[in-house]
């Protein structure tokens, strides 16, 4: 026999179905889901952005070239350099006087060493708008024309350079040492400052020309070839 159901009882029925709890996986992507169509409203807005031409800032000026008058082995030139130049560059980018040679560009090895007003210089340590009007040797213009300067001959005799790369600046160095010499000029070795010394010895020749270094060590070679010169005079 048949029960008939209730319609008005309070009893859940076993059929009536459950809600079933949200899964962990689902709970992650729809998350994920929702953060993404939160971002994407930004990200085309940066993309807008970046796909904007950017301004370029203006290229610096360049530095303003001024002329610099000078004697360089008794001839003139003019050369347009800007203020930063030094002479070192000067003469060999832009008077094209390459037998001065650029070694450390730091003073230290004076094989950029040269001539100016008289005096030996290096010339990377100075620039050539300190010496606009003024007059500077280089190792071209030590011979006059083919015939060698004594210094040149005496380094030849002697055997006083090997690679060549310091040479020009050691022989730069070298007559102007004799001039400074015969002038009566002491150095940190003089015995007495008062008098010139009647002859240049091994040690004044050294200190005289510390300031040029060798990296061949022609240095005997190279006293040998000053006092050779400095006999004759």
């Amino acid at each position: 026999m048949s029960q008939t159901k209730d319609p008005h009882s309070t009893e859940t029925s076993s059929e009536t179905p459950v809600a079933e709890k949200p899964s962990r996986r689902r709970f992650l992507q729809s998350a994920a889901a929702a953060a993404a169509v939160t971002a994407a409203p930004h990200a085309h807005a940066q993309q807008s952005g970046a796909a904007a031409p950017a301004t370029a800032a203006p290229p610096p000026a360049a530095a303003p070239l001024m002329p610099v008058r000078l004697a360089i082995n008794g001839r003139p030139y003019e050369l347009q350099l800007e203020a930063r130049t030094t002479l070192l560059d000067a003469l060999r980018e832009y008077a094209g006087l390459t037998g001065t040679k650029k070694g450390c560009d730091r003073g230290q090895c004076g094989a950029c060493t040269v001539i100016a007003d008289g005096k030996r210089i290096n010339s990377c340590l100075t620039l050539a708008v300190m010496h606009d009007g003024g007059s500077v040797t280089t190792v071209e213009g030590l011979a006059a024309g083919d015939t060698l300067s004594p210094i040149q001959q005496a380094f030849i005799v002697n055997d006083a350079f090997q690679c060549g790369y310091c040479t020009p600046g050691q022989l730069c160095s070298a007559t102007a040492l004799l001039d400074e010499f015969r002038a009566g000029d002491a150095s940190a070795v003089t015995a007495n400052v008062r008098a010139r010394p009647p002859q240049l010895s091994d040690d004044e020749i050294r200190e005289r020309m510390s300031g040029n270094i060798c990296r061949c060590g022609a240095y005997p070679n190279i006293v040998a070839a000053v006092k050779a010169v400095a006999a004759k005079a």
